[in-house]
């Protein structure tokens, strides 16, 4: 049944389809927790670039880098502005064509990953040079469960220095403007949506699962409404 799944990412482009009930997102999320902790030695304070835009591979990224308590600057696919040149990072996520097609806009981490972000969680084909395939680096950490401490709120979640609670007060009340609560299901344009306190930590944050679609063909809306369950659109 479709409404298991926590989250569900559709490509309209390609067809692509494919969901993650809570429990196997959960492990995505812990393995790139574990990347970080234990394949990296990273920790509360380290800093990472997340340079990807809205999808279920960004979502594991991201939680996994909070759960680990990481710094985050997080830049969307189409949003301008990056880290200023010279910034020291500790990790870096960018989505493979984007250091094909703004290689000089990517910062630079000790530790780079690249995401192809290809169907069903498949390696990236080329890997630049310098650069790790964020899948393939994370498979020796699934079904790990390592120990984490718990992530201090008032610790900066971001690197504009908001901190771990001030973002989750955020994300609880932009899914309460929207009308967003627990058990809802919540379908959400990638295209227009690309700030993750919107797509992915509103809806969370509240109880919702989530069904992100990229490229949307309006013509199929009214039919994945039905056929996913969604009872909120964000678009």
């Amino acid at each position: 049944m479709t409404s298991s799944d926590l989250i569900t990412y559709f490509d309209d482009a390609t067809g692509e389809r494919f969901g993650l009930t809570t429990g196997e997102f959960g492990g995505w999320t812990a393995a790139t927790a574990a990347l970080l902790t234990e394949g990296c030695e990273l920790g509360p304070g380290a800093t990472a670039a997340v340079l990807l835009p809205p999808h279920w591979q960004t979502a594991a990224v991201l939680l996994g880098a909070w759960s680990a308590g990481l710094e985050l600057s997080i830049r969307g696919w189409a949003t301008a502005g990056l880290i200023p040149a010279g910034d020291a990072l500790d990790v870096t996520f960018v989505e493979h064509r984007r250091i094909g097609n703004w290689l000089d806009e990517v910062p630079a981490g000790r530790h780079q990953f690249v995401l192809g972000l290809a169907a069903h969680g498949a390696a990236t084909a080329e890997v630049p040079e310098g650069y790790q395939d964020y899948t393939t680096a994370l498979r020796p950490y699934l079904g790990v469960r390592p120990p984490h401490p718990a992530v201090e709120e008032h610790r900066p979640a971001v690197v504009d220095g908001t901190t771990y609670r001030e973002y989750a007060e955020a994300a609880v009340a932009l899914a309460e403007r929207n009308g967003i609560g627990p058990g809802d299901r919540v379908l959400i344009d990638t295209a227009t949506q690309e700030q993750p306190l919107i797509w992915l930590l509103g809806p969370m944050s509240v109880g919702a699962s989530i069904v992100l679609c990229a490229n949307l063909d309006a013509a199929r809306l009214d039919q994945r409404i039905a056929k996913e369950r969604v009872t909120k659109v964000l678009r």
